[in-house]
């Protein structure tokens, strides 16, 4: 399994303590430690309990309740908080909803184009479109976007691109791929210029320090 702290592949035995039943399942805290970050992991499972018709054996459920959300990987510092929040929030309720985390993301998104690619204000498919007409993202970021249109279905559920926040059915895996197209746009639009700004800074000191013009 991957470590939902620290996102390493990881093999941990857990221990099921019983903490509840009712009519439906008998209900444990399976619990571990990650041996490589030493964070505890905790799903709350249910087994069903109670008298079934011959063949029929309903499916164990289980939830995971430490850490809460989606195991990503942290963001850098250099994302602005009005995109961080929806972004986080988005993690934090993917398992429980996908159709939530796929709604803020979706209105982070638009919010992110808006700000960043300063396109034209309009629906999302549409904004995507602008984006794509500029040609100023790298291909993969390109294809990355032009492909949520395509795994959302805005054609048949155009809802989607023009009240962005709406919660609405979602596609599988969709949720997650949002969340995978914002990671890679913050790292091209806040990111990546500021590793280069360092960069470009300390080169200058260099240059300076040796009497050489710097870098324009």
């Amino acid at each position: 399994m991957k470590c939902p702290h620290c996102l390493k592949i990881i093999h941990v035995s857990r221990q099921a303590v019983k903490v509840a039943s009712d009519n439906k399942c008998i209900w444990s805290i399976l619990q571990g430690t990650c041996p490589a970050c030493h964070n505890a992991i905790m799903d709350l499972m249910g087994v069903p309990s109670g008298t079934f018709r011959v063949g029929e054996k309903p499916p164990k459920v289980e939830y995971m309740v430490y850490p809460k959300g989606a195991a990503r990987h942290p963001l850098s510092d250099e994302v602005p908080v009005e995109f961080t929040e929806d972004y986080r929030e988005a993690c934090l309720v993917l398992k429980d909803s996908p159709k939530a985390s796929a709604a803020l993301s979706r209105r982070c998104l638009q919010s992110l184009l808006r700000g960043q690619a300063k396109v034209k204000k309009s629906d999302l498919s549409k904004e995507i479109e602008q984006v794509l007409e500029a040609g100023e993202l790298p291909s993969y970021l390109a294809d990355a976007i032009d492909a949520i249109r395509n795994l959302g279905n805005f054609a048949a559920h155009p809802i989607k691109s023009k009240n962005t926040g709406e919660i609405v059915e979602v596609e599988e895996g969709e949720a997650e791929w949002l969340l995978d197209v914002l990671e890679g746009l913050f790292d091209f639009y806040f990111v990546q210029p500021a590793v280069l700004r360092e960069k470009r800074e300390e080169l200058n000191k260099k240059l300076k320090d040796a009497g050489k013009p710097e870098m324009k």
